[in-house]
Formats: structure tokens, sequence, C-alpha cells
């Protein structure tokens, strides 16, 4: 079933023609790979699946409704969108991990943050941290955790491994393909030839702006 599709969707930025003539169906429970070469326009057609940019011309659908029609704020609750950067923001990690909760007068719920950092094999003495003293791969983490909170239907995940060791990469891959399962449609770009077809269902190549190939590989 078709989750988030593009219509001829272009992205033009400074006079620039970023993405040209994107059109694609994503069905719900998709694990799409996304790869090609840098500055091929892969980040930004993250940003465009999460609503953080607008395309310049053709239409974005989601659940059979524009996306022009949707609240940004409220679509980003389903689509969550993890930079290869992570930002985090205040002062402690529970700022962040306190923050969805807060975004959806929800109550904190002790259990399932306690969960996700047994996922990621982190202690929840973390929680206590100054965001200023993490490592880089230790951020990257966290801002995993923030955006699995609440489960979205759609994730989104800009190279968030590339600065991570072997052992946090697998990690991560397994908690990303266990949410898979479970029912989240996953849209990964990566430059590892290895990492892209490890749980992927579909290779997505994006080059110079044009949808080079579409692979189904299961």
């Amino acid at each position: 079933m078709s989750i988030l599709e593009f219509q001829n969707v272009f992205f033009d930025n400074d006079g620039k023609t970023i993405l040209k003539d994107i059109s694609l169906t994503i069905n719900q429970g998709d694990f799409i790979s996304i790869v090609g070469p840098s500055g091929s326009g892969k980040s930004t057609f993250l940003k465009l699946c999460s609503h953080l940019i607008s395309p310049s011309s053709g239409n974005i659908i989601y659940h059979n409704k524009n996306f022009m029609e949707y609240n940004p704020t409220e679509l980003r609750k389903s689509i969550s969108y993890c930079f290869q950067s992570p930002y985090l923001f205040g002062d402690t990690v529970m700022d962040n991990i306190i923050f969805p909760f807060t975004l959806r007068n929800a109550k904190f719920n002790k259990e399932r943050v306690h969960q996700l950092f047994s996922s990621f094999k982190m202690n929840t003495d973390f929680l206590t941290k100054e965001v200023k003293n993490l490592s880089g791969g230790e951020k990257q983490r966290i801002a995993l955790i923030r955006s699995l909170i609440f489960k979205p239907e759609i994730l989104l995940l800009d190279e968030i491994t590339s600065a991570l060791d072997i052992d946090n990469t697998l990690i991560v891959e397994d908690v990303i393909n266990s949410l898979n399962k479970e029912g989240t449609t996953i849209l990964w770009v990566t430059h590892n030839f290895e990492q892209s077809r490890k749980y992927a269902n579909k290779i997505l190549t994006i080059d110079s702006g044009i949808i080079k190939s579409l692979e189904v590989l299961r």
C-alpha cells in the first residue's frame, strides 16, 4: 500500500535545479537505501520527504493527501528525520528525551525511555549527562532515541552511522531493522555499499538530481 508518492517533483535553489522530475511510490513497510554520488540530491530528497522544504513544482502525496494540506509540525510527528550531524538542544540529555512528550502534551513514559536506552546499549545514567560532554557517537544515538520515543510511521536517516565505530553501527542497524519489521517505513541515505544491501528491500540511486534506478532486492 502506497504511503508516500512523488509526482514529477522538481526542486530549485538559487537558480539551480537540484532534483529533476522525481516520480516515485513508497509503500508502507519499505526499507529503501538511497545511494549515489555526493551532491546528487539525496539529502534534498529526504528534506522534501519531511516537509522541511517544499517542491518548486510537482506534488508529494502522503496517505492520498497533498503535503501542502498538512501542518508541517503535525506531519513531522509521523515522519521523523535524523540528520548526519545530530543536533541536541538544552543542557542535558533529559532535555532532549522529554521534548517529544512535551510536544504532544503526553505523560513521560519511563518504561519506553528505558526500553530504547537498552536497545541502544546505553545506560539511563546518560539522562543526567550534559550534552556538551557527549561524544559524536553518543549524540547520534541520543538523537535517534529522541526520534523513536513515539514510533514514527516513516523514518528518514541521513548517513547516521558515518561517525560511529563498527560496534555501535551494528547496534544502530539492528534497532532500525527491528523497527522496520514492526512496520515503520525506512528511507536511509548511505555511502556504505554493504550497509545499503543488508536489510533494504529496494535500492534507490539518485545521480545528478534524477532517479537513475530503483532496484528491487526482495
